[in-house]
């Protein structure tokens, strides 16, 4: 079976938004730095961005779930080009402030957190249910692909060009975006045409009862959050200890970006194939290893090769993981709660992340920098225990490598 036209239309459309949010995530930074050089400043436009996921994920779940998906999208990308829009002129008028930019930062996360929760919930819709992990594997690619490696690029020379550039830039490939998805008929049906009108909070509350009931997915968001935590604590001091213990300078550390970018996409498009092979069970276990626990290495061997090595293989176990984590969600939540699990795991999952970084960067400033390292495999060792116990009486028996209910 082939993923068919419709999806490859709907994964054109996600990879341009990835693109634009790559030309963002380097374009942001390097104007709120030209801005200030107030460090708090800076980072407070960082957390602006991050905020939405907290403050409207869940009810972005609640809307995905009862709203017509190609009209939510649609109205995400627009919000976020008029931002956007609105960005450009003020530059171009050399109005921009530290507070347009945060303001806008949290505008563009509300998009984010509408359009990436709808666009997710709406894979199943596009793809028959066999090819949900190859459809789920090809958008984390293409994620990678926009998000890390062009994107940042080409946000980078759009700046040092004009500071509005990666804000137009952006803009215009937010509306190739919509214009792909008002091509997309499929995603005008409701994710849930029977389901009877209720106010948010409560589906919100009826989306988090039922995602706690669910043991194994319970468990897999638990999971989650303890691999982001992990990830988030060494990584967040990983920039300090390149330079102090490796001695790199910035072009070697982001050749070793480069290398963990290109582990992310191998790890994505390999992601199918193992679970086919070896069953979802055993993939989580697998990729929560080498995520969380393989940067434990360079506490026995500190060189530039083990850390590309651990880059490498981090990465890639982290891409096979979302993979794995995304379709097993899409596989076991029903269509009509599907949204408001997609937002509450990923409000959970995100925010654990965040949370890391400032755990391993405090570990690291009290303990000495071996210490994040050490924690992070703490964390992934405690991952792999929990989904181990949760799922020792299998998976579900629909499921490649399940045998008997774990509900």
């Amino acid at each position: 079976m082939r993923l068919g036209r419709t999806y490859w239309r709907f994964w054109a459309a996600t990879a341009a938004v990835n693109l634009g949010d790559g030309i963002r995530v380097a374009a942001f930074p390097l104007v709120a730095a030209s801005l200030t050089d107030d460090a708090l400043l800076v980072g407070a436009v960082a957390a602006a961005a991050a905020l939405p996921w907290l403050v409207t994920g869940l009810v972005a779940g609640a809307w995905a779930d009862r709203g017509n998906a190609r009209a939510l999208l649609v109205g995400a990308d627009a919000l976020r080009a008029a931002v956007l829009g609105v960005l450009v002129v003020t530059f171009a008028l050399d109005m921009g402030s530290i507070g347009v930019l945060a303001a806008s930062a949290f505008l563009l996360g509300v998009g984010e957190t509408v359009r990436d929760t709808t666009a997710q919930s709406a894979v199943p819709r596009l793809v028959p249910t066999p090819l949900l992990e190859r459809a789920n594997g090809r958008l984390v690619a293409g994620e990678v692909v926009a998000n890390e490696f062009v994107g940042p690029l080409v946000g980078g020379v759009l700046f040092a060009a004009g500071a509005a550039l990666p804000f137009l830039a952006n803009s215009a490939v937010s509306v190739f975006a919509i214009l792909l998805v008002l091509g997309l008929p499929a995603l005008s049906v409701r994710a849930a045409p029977s389901q009877p009108a209720e106010r948010a909070g409560a589906g919100v509350a009826k989306g988090l009862r039922w995602l706690i009931g669910h043991r194994t997915l319970r468990s897999l968001v638990l999971v989650g959050a303890l691999v982001a935590l992990a990830d988030s604590a060494w990584f967040a001091i990983f920039v300090i200890y390149a330079e102090d213990r490796l001695g790199l300078g910035p072009a070697a550390f982001g050749g070793l970006l480069a290398v963990g970018a290109a582990g992310g996409l191998l790890g994505s498009l390999l992601a199918e194939r193992l679970i086919r092979w070896l069953g979802y069970r055993i993939v989580v276990v697998g990729t929560i290893a080498a995520a969380a626990v393989t940067p434990g290495i360079l506490l026995l061997a500190p060189s530039i090769w083990a850390a590309a090595a651990v880059v490498l293989v981090t990465s890639a176990g982290f891409g096979a993981f979302n993979v794995a984590t995304v379709s097993l969600r899409h596989r076991l939540t029903p269509d009509a709660l599907r949204g408001r699990v997609i937002a509450a795991s990923r409000t959970i999952v995100l925010g654990a992340g965040a949370s890391g970084a400032l755990i391993g960067g405090a570990a690291g400033s009290a303990f000495g920098l071996d210490a994040p390292f050490v924690l992070a495999a703490a964390l992934g060792l405690l991952a792999l225990a929990v989904w181990v116990c949760a799922t020792r009486r299998s998976l579900p028996p629909e499921l490649p490598g399940g045998s008997s209910p774990a509900t």
